[in-house]
C-alpha cells in the first residue's frame, strides 16, 4: 500500500483532498458540538405516587408488589427500591447484552397487569434513566412572593423556548401547583354529607364531557360541555348538594379550597434573594457553543425590562468549558505546526517540513470524518483525546519525515527513500500507538457506566 501510493501520487493527492473535503463536510454539516456526552444509562426507573401514605405503606402497598412482579424477567442485574412518604421509586439495573427498551416493555406489562394495587395510588411511570447536563442556567432572583416569582420565571422559560435552536428549558428550585379542599368533620356532620359524597360531585362536575356533533345547511357542529375547574374560585362554585327548597351547597360553604403549593418546602436563594432557576439544554444536532450565546444575548435584553427589585443573570455556563478546551487544541496545533515548520525546515529541507505539517490536518481531518459514523460527538472528552493524540501525530510525522531525509542523502532516489524510509518506521509507529490505546483499555471494563462516559459513546 506503501508503495503503491508513493507510485501513484496522482491517487494519493486525490486521496489527501477526499479526506479533507470529508472532514469539513462532517465538521459543518452532521457533527454535533456539546458540552458532555449525554447517553441513556442501562437503568430502568419506575416511580409511583401514593398521597397520603406513610413509607412503611408505600413499600408494603407498592414496592413489594412491584419486586415480586418482575423479579424473575430474564435481563435484570439489580433491584433497588426506595419508599419515602407519598411515593416509591424502583431502580432495575440491565444486564449487559439485553436491550433496556425491550426490558422496559416486559416490565410495563408485568406491572400493568397488578391488580391489588390502593386506589387511592396512581398510575406508575416509566423511563429509562438518561444522563444530561445543562449548557447554560438562567436565575430570576428579587423579593417576591413565591407564585409572583415562579409567574415571572415561566413567562422567562416560555421567552427562551421560543428563541431560534432552543427547545428544552426546565423550570427549577419551585414547588409544584397543589389545589387542596379541606373538609372539617364538623361540617360535614352539620349539613349531612359524608366525604364520598363530596369526592363524586367534584368529580362529576369539573369535566369536560363531548356531546357529540349537530349537522347544519353550513356544515358540522361539534358540540362539548366544558365544566373543568382549574383554580380555587371555580371549584368554590360546585354544587355538592340542592336542597328541595331550590338552595344549593356549595363546596365553598362547607370546605377551605387553597389554591397554592405543594407542602414540601423548597428554598433557593441567589445573593441572599429568593429565586428560581431555569435550566436550558441541547437537544438533537443543536451547538452548544451557539445556544449559550443566544441565552447571554436574551438575558441581557431582558434585564431591563424586569420589575424593579428583580435581577436576572446566566450562570453555571458550561459552554465555556468545551470553548476553552477548543481553544487549546487549536493553539496547540497551530504552535506544533509552526515550530515543526521551522526546525524541520532550517535542519533538514522545507519541502519535508511542509509535508510533515500538512499530514498533521489530514490526519485530524480524517478522525473527524469517521467520528459521525462512529456515534462521536465534539465534547470535553473527545477534543482531550484530540489534544492528547497531536502530540502523537506531530512525533510520528517528524520521525517518518526525517528517517526519509536521512534516505536521500545517503544519495537514494525520491520514490525508493520514501517507501524504504516509511516502512522501516511504520512498525514502531504504529506500536507507538497501541501502546496509548492499551493504556486506556482498562476503562472497557468500568462499571457502572464510567467505561462508556469515558469512551464518548453508548456499548451495544
Amino acid at each position: 500500500m506503501i508503495a503503491w501510493f508513493a507510485r501513484n501520487n496522482v491517487a494519493a493527492n486525490l486521496l489527501m483532498a477526499v479526506i479533507l473535503a470529508a472532514g469539513a463536510l462532517s465538521l459543518t454539516q452532521w457533527l454535533i458540538l456539546e458540552v458532555f456526552p449525554e447517553f441513556e444509562s442501562d437503568i430502568v426507573e419506575i416511580e409511583v405516587t401514593y398521597r397520603g401514605a406513610t413509607p412503611v405503606e408505600v413499600e408494603e402497598a407498592l414496592v413489594v408488589r412491584i419486586e415480586e412482579a418482575i423479579a424473575d424477567l430474564v435481563g435484570i442485574e439489580e433491584i433497588r427500591s426506595t419508599a419515602a412518604e407519598d411515593r416509591g421509586s424502583v431502580r432495575v439495573e440491565v444486564a449487559k447484552g439485553y436491550r433496556p427498551r425491550e426490558l422496559l416493555d416486559d416490565i410495563k406489562n408485568r406491572i400493568d397487569a397488578i391488580s391489588t394495587f390502593p386506589t387511592e395510588a396512581e398510575r406508575p411511570t416509566y423511563r429509562i434513566a438518561k444522563r444530561r447536563r445543562e449548557v447554560i442556567g438562567v436565575v430570576i432572583s428579587g423579593q417576591l412572593p413565591e407564585a409572583e416569582l415562579r409567574r415571572l420565571g415561566e413567562r422567562v422559560r416560555d421567552d427562551l423556548t421560543g428563541l431560534p435552536g432552543i427547545t428544552q428549558v426546565d423550570l427549577s428550585e419551585v414547588r409544584a401547583y397543589e389545589l387542596a379542599i379541606e373538609l372539617p368533620e364538623a361540617i360535614l356532620q352539620k349539613h349531612g354529607l359524608t366525604f364520598n359524597e363530596v369526592v363524586a360531585a367534584i368529580r362529576s362536575s369539573s369535566l369536560d364531557v363531548p356531546a357529540g356533533s349537530l349537522k347544519t345547511a353550513g356544515g358540522e357542529i361539534r358540540l362539548r360541555t366544558l365544566g373543568q375547574s382549574y383554580i380555587g374560585n371555580e371549584f368554590k362554585k360546585i354544587v355538592t348538594r340542592r336542597r328541595a327548597d331550590g338552595t344549593q351547597l356549595t363546596v365553598g360553604e362547607i370546605a377551605s379550597v387553597i389554591d397554592g403549593f405543594e407542602e414540601t418546602p423548597v428554598e433557593a436563594r441567589f445573593n441572599g434573594m429568593p429565586c428560581v432557576i431555569l435550566e436550558i439544554y441541547r437537544v438533537g444536532d443543536q451547538n452548544a457553543i451557539e445556544l449559550a450565546e443566544t441565552v447571554r444575548i436574551y438575558v441581557a435584553q431582558a434585564a431591563a425590562k424586569m420589575p424593579p427589585g428583580v435581577e436576572i443573570e446566566h450562570w453555571r455556563d458550561r459552554s465555556k468549558i468545551i470553548n476553552k478546551r477548543l481553544n487549546t487544541l487549536l493553539w496547540n496545533a497551530v504552535q506544533g505546526g509552526v515550530l515543526v515548520l521551522l526546525l524541520l525546515g532550517l535542519f533538514l529541507r522545507l519541502d519535508v517540513a511542509v509535508w510533515v505539517c500538512v499530514g498533521i490536518p489530514v490526519s485530524f481531518m480524517g478522525a473527524l470524518a469517521l467520528m459521525p459514523w462512529l456515534g462521536v460527538t465534539i465534547n470535553i472528552v473527545s477534543v482531550f483525546a484530540f489534544i492528547l493524540v497531536l502530540g502523537i501525530v506531530v512525533d510520528d510525522a517528524i520521525v517518518t519525515g526525517e528517517n526519509i531525509y536521512s534516505r536521500l542523502r545517503r544519495g537514494r532516489d525520491a520514490e525508493a527513500a520514501a517507501i524504504q524510509g516509511t516502512r522501516e518506521v511504520t512498525r514502531p509507529v504504529v506500536f507507538g500507538v497501541l501502546t496509548t490505546v492499551v493504556t486506556f483499555m482498562p476503562v472497557l471494563a468500568m462499571g457502572g457506566g464510567g467505561g462508556e462516559a469515558l469512551f464518548l459513546r453508548k456499548f451495544p
